[in-house]
């Protein structure tokens, strides 16, 4: 079961840090966002934060999958719920993710995002400490992805 979660978005802060490794970060957008987690007996194994950024336009700000059920499809159901939950309010969704994480890309892609622009050296003029993907890469660029709701 997805939920809305209106309230304490905080109390799953270990899941968003595992999308975005700086709270600071996370605390710009957290509470003007939409945030839906992902429950299966009463446990959050994923989480998803939505902004609007104005003109139709929205923005995947965070998705992460709880480490032990990665590689179950539950990112890729968390987006298709994001686009039923978006195509009646915005024609265009984005999201950035590193240009080191692989799996972040292809996730996307699969879903029906396709790569729209970088924005250089976001993670190192973005971030106080260095962001190092699970492959052991630093993170410099963000890629942008985008995809058409309607």
């Amino acid at each position: 079961m997805i939920q809305k979660i209106e309230r304490n978005k905080k109390q799953y802060l270990d899941l968003l840090l595992q999308a975005d490794p700086d709270e600071t970060m996370i605390d710009r957008y957290l509470e003007k966002g939409e945030m839906y987690v992902l429950f299966e007996e009463g446990n959050a194994l994923a989480e998803a934060v939505l902004l609007d950024r104005g003109g139709g336009v929205c923005e995947l700000m965070n998705l992460a999958v709880r480490p032990d059920f990665q590689g179950r499809g539950l990112g890729g159901r968390m987006i298709r719920h994001l686009f039923d939950q978006a195509r009646s309010r915005f024609h265009t969704m984005l999201v950035g993710t590193a240009d080191a994480s692989d799996q972040a890309l292809h996730v996307y892609q699969r879903e029906g995002f396709t790569v729209d622009h970088r924005i250089p050296r976001f993670f190192l003029e973005h971030y106080a400490q260095p962001v190092i993907e699970d492959n052991g890469v630093q993170c410099v660029d963000m890629v942008v992805l985008k995809k058409a709701l309607r």
